[in-house]
């Protein structure tokens, strides 16, 4: 286990602000797809050749106004300083008080809007079934209403824990208006890597957005 800890420590410290990066879990906004203190790695190169779709979990920064001043529980402030976490540091295990983790909904041009009386968003029109990456199979897709047109080079994210999740709804009345601008995005969550139990692909489910319409 100690060989694993170390070669995926040494090939995130290697590969660092070139094709991956290596972040830490603090908060359950993203259960049951992410859990607090899963360690992710992020796709640095693909989006710089294809665009990003609707689906993709990703890791940016705050456009401003999202993360507050206290360190989140779980962030690096607040879980300690074992050997565990200061190799995780050395390897390159981004500070979560930095960055952000949500899944992209709507994409530049889109028309989104929540709810249906069934409780599914709609992206343009199309009602979406998000209860393949929800946290809790017959959830709501969200119990804030918005009515969003996301504008050019912004997406707009939300979390899988709609519940427990300070995304995109909870900052309409920012002057971004809550959108994201895509150059904040650092890349794409693509593995998980630790714990080795839920070691694992991260499912875009794009799937789920075949059926909408181009904006």
């Amino acid at each position: 286990m100690i060989a694993i800890v170390l070669v995926g420590a040494l090939a995130s410290f290697g590969l660092k602000s070139y094709v991956v990066r290596t972040f830490y879990i603090p908060s359950p906004s993203m259960e049951n797809t992410l859990l607090v203190q899963d360690r992710v790695l992020v796709d640095l190169l693909t989006p710089h050749w294809v665009n990003y779709e609707r689906g993709d979990v990703v890791v940016f920064t705050d456009p401003g106004g999202w993360l507050s001043h206290t360190p989140p529980v779980g962030s690096w402030a607040s879980r300690g300083t074992s050997f565990a976490d200061r190799l995780l540091s050395f390897a390159g295990a981004d500070d979560p008080d930095e960055y952000l983790v949500k899944r992209i909904v709507g994409l530049p041009g889109d028309h989104v809007i929540c709810c249906t009386a069934e409780g599914f968003v709609t992206v343009n029109g199309e009602p979406v079934d998000e209860r393949a990456y929800l946290n809790g199979a017959d959830v709501v897709a969200s119990h804030t209403p918005f009515d969003v047109v996301v504008p050019p080079g912004a997406v707009w994210l939300l979390g899988d824990n709609r519940d427990r999740s300070s995304d995109a709804r909870s900052h309409q009345d920012l002057p971004s208006g809550g959108f994201v601008p895509i150059e904040n995005i650092v890349g794409k969550a693509v593995l998980r890597w630790w714990p080795l139990d839920r070691w694992g692909t991260i499912d875009a489910h794009h799937e789920v957005f075949d059926a909408v319409p181009p904006p």
